[in-house]
């Protein structure tokens, strides 16, 4: 594991080496585009600082395509598709149950910590559905552990526990957790392939 992070954090090391990199070429450039750009001429001042604007908004679309194109190399280097596993939680029943807190652990192990703002929770409510965990799990059977903390109408404190098996193959896999009350007459917490 620990050979692990190391790799991990070289990885991270050189991607945001990279980026650094990237992003000075792109400042540089434009810091040469303006020098260049200024002429003695009056009459040329105003098309030539129009030209330099839409210069730099093209230097910022580069630089956020390289960051965008950065972030998916990062993503493939630090999650291998052969061991990558995220983890997405939604809720069902919006108003039965406010949600305040997730735990989530594999293997014993917790992987994520969770705690909602009134925000984050209308999202939910609305269908939304939050990535909790994206991480590296080895091929084959896992335990998960799902918490969850909150109050339901009334104000009356909720606490749910469940207990899963993960089976994780060579492709990476994709686990929907859905959260509902203890009232709606189904289980309160539910997984599935997404």
């Amino acid at each position: 594991m620990a050979r692990w992070n190391a790799i991990t954090t070289a990885r991270r090391t050189a991607l945001t080496r990279v980026m650094q990199s990237a992003i000075r070429a792109v400042c540089l450039g434009a810091l040469m585009c303006v020098f260049c750009a200024a002429s003695p001429a009056q009459d040329n001042y105003r098309e030539q600082m129009k030209g330099l604007d839409e210069q730099v908004q093209d230097i910022k679309s580069d630089v956020l395509g390289i960051a965008a194109e950065l972030k998916r190399l990062e993503e493939k280097l630090l999650y291998p598709s052969n061991t990558q596993v995220a983890l997405f939680v939604a809720l069902e029943g919006g108003e039965a149950v406010r949600l305040d807190a997730v735990q989530i652990q594999i293997d014993g192990q917790t992987v994520a910590r969770y705690i909602y703002s009134y925000q984050e929770l209308e999202a939910l409510k609305k269908g939304g559905v939050q990535r909790i965990f994206t991480g590296n799990v080895p091929t084959g059977a896992h335990e998960l552990d799902v918490s969850v903390m909150g109050k339901v109408e009334g104000g009356r404190d909720y606490s749910e526990t469940g207990h899963f098996t993960l089976q994780k193959n060579v492709e990476p896999k994709l686990v929907g957790i859905t959260l509902a009350g203890p009232d709606l007459g189904k289980p309160a917490i539910e997984i599935g392939d997404w």
